[in-house]
């Protein structure tokens, strides 16, 4: 059998079988070895960019890599520059792999990738998609994710759908119409599993709790889902688990480095320690110790073309305690930097927060399908929702007792009834944003 998915790879010029041989040896490597070969990367990639990259020279000044932790926290602020003057000496726009962020965390810019670096990327995938037996030359995706809507942009997207054996759902029209006609989908073809964003599959699962319909009953061939850049709460892990029929993986990774962290079969979040170097750092970029929360602060060990040296990702999060260098396990994301709601009191809280204390009250009765919140003024928070029919005011009052007792009192909300949430240009929803 033609492996398509490699094939297509080697001929953009990604060289994917030097990459899984690098992969194998790094996993097998023993925890001495794996200690050595750490240390070895971080003073290497340092070195390079010292050497080869002005941006970084300039950004670092006469730090070295010995002195690990004094070295520069870069954030995306820093990366806002032409891409060509963050280049390594080398590189141009004809020997790169050329990308740009969402932006969902408000600041977008373009960021390069040397082949071998994205071929390992690819690598790593393969091989935590190959934990859940899903092979990417030969397993059939379903794939919510959004689409490029100019023709061009359309064409070459759904190409790439065909190469990489996968068929793709768009999101961006999540109405009970649009749903029905991906359920037929799912009646004819024999899907492997789906990947995409988690608004969109929770979305299509209360579609099929509706209608009372468990996915793998009507595609028996789906092995398992694959959820990705959007929280997943509990309830609507527990929820995507009973209407798929099948088992529900979390990943966690930024476009402009690799996959971060990965459900592994033991339901534990792993942490990609072959291709990068993750850090939780406090205010003042100083490590905390595991199972203290801080800023996930990232080195990605083979990227030549672009430094990402102690990048500051703009997540919150927690290693766990048992976390290992060879296997360190992420014991919670709680949320992005700047997702952080400021109230009268001056107190600070996650945005995310009101989700959980709004979402559990809304979705009681099963009417809301999804909202978002947003924050316009110091006391003052708009609720976006899709439902069937407008909250009542006893629900109203409802999130108001409950966001008095978790938050604080006297803050003023006002509730809009949609009939579709606003996304990204990617199709992402973003469920708490911060106008201050």
């Amino acid at each position: 059998m033609i492996r398509l998915f490699d094939l297509s790879l080697q001929l953009n010029g990604f060289p994917i079988k030097k990459a899984k041989a690098e992969l194998d040896k790094i996993v097998h490597f023993s925890e001495k070895e794996f200690a050595s070969f750490l240390e070895n990367k971080k003073a290497e990639i340092v070195d390079f960019h010292l050497k080869n990259n002005s941006f970084y020279s300039e950004l670092a000044g006469n730090k070295t890599a010995e002195s690990w932790e004094n070295l520069p926290v870069l954030n995306k602020q820093n990366l806002q520059k032409p891409l060509e003057e963050r280049l390594s000496k080398g590189y141009s726009k004809k020997n790169i792999y050329l990308n740009k962020t969402s932006g969902s965390s408000g600041t977008p810019f373009v960021f390069a990738k040397d082949k071998y670096s994205h071929a390992l990327t690819w690598a790593s995938n393969i091989m935590r998609f190959g934990w859940f037996g899903i092979d990417f030359n030969k397993s059939y995706q379903a794939r919510f994710y959004g689409i490029p809507m100019d023709f061009i942009g359309y064409q070459k997207e759904r190409f790439k759908d065909f190469l990489t054996h996968r068929y793709r759902f768009p999101v961006f029209d999540l109405s009970d119409d649009v749903l029905e006609k991906f359920l037929q989908k799912f009646k004819t073809k024999k899907f492997d599993y789906i990947n995409g964003y988690t608004s969109s599959i929770v979305l299509f699962a209360k579609f099929l709790e509706q209608k009372n319909i468990i996915l793998n009953q009507i595609c028996p061939t789906l092995k398992a889902c694959f959820v990705t850049s959007e929280m997943l709460f509990e309830m609507d892990k527990k929820l995507l688990e009973k209407q798929l029929g099948i088992p529900i993986i979390s990943e966690y990774g930024a476009s402009e480095l690799d996959l971060i962290a990965f459900e592994n079969p033991q339901g534990e979040w792993q942490v990609n320690a072959e291709t990068l170097f993750v850090e939780i750092l406090d205010e003042n970029n100083n490590p905390v110790p595991n199972g203290t929360e801080g800023k996930i602060v990232i080195t990605s060990l083979f990227n030549k073309a672009n430094p990402f040296i102690r990048y500051e990702i703009g997540d919150i999060g927690i290693l766990d305690e048992k976390s290992t260098l060879q296997k360190p396990i992420l014991k919670k994301l709680i949320g992005r930097t700047n997702d952080v709601a400021i109230l009268p009191s001056g107190k600070k809280s996650p945005g995310l927060t009101f989700y959980y204390v709004t979402k559990s009250i809304i979705e009681d009765d099963g009417n809301v399908k999804e909202f978002i919140i947003k924050q316009t003024k110091l006391d003052t928070f708009e609720i976006e929702y899709v439902s069937d029919a407008a909250l009542v005011s006893e629900q109203i009052e409802k999130i108001k007792q409950a966001i008095d007792l978790y938050l604080e009192p006297h803050l003023n909300f006002t509730f809009t009834r949609k009939t579709v949430l606003e996304r990204t240009n990617r199709g992402k929803l973003k469920q708490f944003k911060s106008f201050l």
